[in-house]
């Protein structure tokens, strides 16, 4: 999905005069380690539990690890927004500000992945709610 639905999205949305690259250039098995990062369990014990974990860690792993040669932020928002769709959410907040809170985790020590972390939940939860779709 991320191959088909993210890239072309993250292209036709956010280009911003820097293109993203083709989906084959991604670095091996890092985006994938990313996209299961939130579901892993140890000792069948959830490590992430909610949405909001969820979403937290994704997001954090995308801009940080670097699974793209580039667009890692753009592509950390886009995954970002298609994840919490197919959960029925949103997150209601400005594009500005969300590529921001991108630019803030980009620039966070490692040293602070937890702090960071626990301020990105702050902020998903205050603004992550559930969408109302129109049945046709």
């Amino acid at each position: 999905m991320v191959e088909h639905v993210a890239i072309t999205l993250a292209k036709e949305t956010m280009d911003w005069n820097e293109p993203i690259p083709e989906f084959q250039t991604r670095y091996p098995n890092v985006l994938e380690s990313c996209l299961t990062t939130p579901f892993q369990k140890v000792y069948n014990q959830v490590l992430y539990k909610g949405l909001v974990a969820k979403c937290a860690i994704l997001f954090y792993l995308l801009v940080k690890n670097h699974p793209f040669q580039n667009g890692n932020k753009r592509m950390a928002v886009t995954i970002l927004l298609i994840f919490l769709l197919l959960n029925k959410k949103w997150l209601y907040l400005g594009s500005t500000k969300l590529y921001n809170l991108a630019r803030v985790v980009a620039a966070s020590k490692p040293q602070e992945k937890d702090a960071t972390i626990h301020s990105l939940k702050i902020v998903f939860r205050k603004f992550i709610k559930k969408i109302h779709v129109a049945t046709i």
